[in-house]
C-alpha cells in the first residue's frame, strides 16, 4: 500500500509538470505561428500605406516646426538606411567566407558555424567574437591540438582584416557617423538597459541621437548665445 501511494503521488506529479510543459510549448507555438503569420500582413500592408502615413504624419506636425522635423527625419532615415544595407551586406559576405574558411581547415560544422557567425555580426564586436568561441571549443573537441586551434585563430584574424580593412570602408564607411568609441559605449548602455536586444537596437539609436546631437549643436553654434563677444 505505502508503495503504491507514493508512486501514485510520483505519477500525479510527472503528469502535472508533464501537462504544464505541453501547455506551456502548445502556447509558445501558437505564438510563433502567429508572429510567423502577422508579421508578413502587417509588413505588407506597411510597405503599401506607408507613403500616405507619412504624409498623414506630416500634416499633423506643426506647421513652425514642420520643416526642421521633416529634415531631421529624413537625415535619421538616410542613416539608418544606409547603416542598415550596409551591415547586411557585411553580414552575408562574412558569413560566406566564415563558412568556406572553416570548412576549408576541416572543422565540422564549419558551414553552421560560419553562417551564424555572419548572421550575428550584424550586431558589432559580439557576432565575431562569439564565432570564434564556438569554433574554437569545436576545434579543441575535434583535434585536441594546439594545431587546430591555431588555424581557427587564423580565420578569424583574417576575418577581421577583411571586416576592419575591406568590407567597413567600402560598405559602410563613416555611414553611422559615429565615433568608434561611442559605439562601445552604445553596445554596453544598450545591453545593461536591455540585454541582447538593446545590443542589437544600441548602434541604430546611438545613431539617431547622434543626428539629434549634431543638429542641436549646429543650433547652438549659430545662436548669439555662442556667437555674443564678452562685454567690454
Amino acid at each position: 500500500r505505502e508503495l503504491v501511494v507514493s508512486q501514485a503521488g510520483q505519477m500525479v506529479s510527472f503528469l502535472g509538470t508533464a501537462a504544464t510543459r505541453l501547455i506551456g510549448g502548445g502556447v509558445a507555438l501558437f505564438n510563433v505561428l502567429t508572429l510567423l503569420v502577422v508579421t508578413p500582413v502587417v509588413a505588407f500592408y506597411l510597405l503599401r500605406d506607408w507613403p500616405g502615413i507619412m504624409q498623414r504624419l506630416e500634416i499633423w506636425l506643426p506647421r513652425r516646426s514642420a520643416p526642421t522635423l521633416m529634415q531631421l527625419a529624413g537625415e535619421t532615415d538616410r542613416i539608418l538606411g544606409a547603416w542598415l544595407r550596409g551591415q547586411l551586406l557585411c553580414c552575408l559576405v562574412l558569413g560566406l567566407f566564415y563558412a568556406i574558411a572553416l570548412t576549408a581547415i576541416g572543422l565540422e560544422l564549419g558551414v553552421m558555424v560560419g553562417l551564424f557567425t555572419g548572421a550575428i555580426s550584424l550586431v558589432p564586436y559580439v557576432g565575431s567574437l562569439t564565432g570564434f568561441v564556438a569554433a574554437l571549443l569545436l576545434a579543441v573537441g575535434q583535434w585536441g591540438t594546439w594545431g587546430g586551434a591555431g588555424l581557427v585563430l587564423a580565420v578569424f584574424l583574417a576575418g577581421q582584416i577583411l571586416e576592419g580593412y575591406v568590407l567597413y570602408p567600402r560598405l559602410l564607411g563613416d555611414r553611422v557617423e559615429l565615433h568608434p568609441v561611442w559605439v562601445v559605449f552604445a553596445l554596453f548602455a544598450g545591453g545593461v538597459a536591455l540585454g541582447f536586444l538593446g545590443v542589437l537596437l544600441a548602434v541604430p539609436m546611438a545613431a539617431a541621437l547622434g543626428v539629434l546631437t549634431r543638429f542641436w549643436l549646429r543650433r547652438y553654434l549659430a545662436s548669439p548665445l555662442y556667437s555674443d563677444p564678452p562685454p567690454g
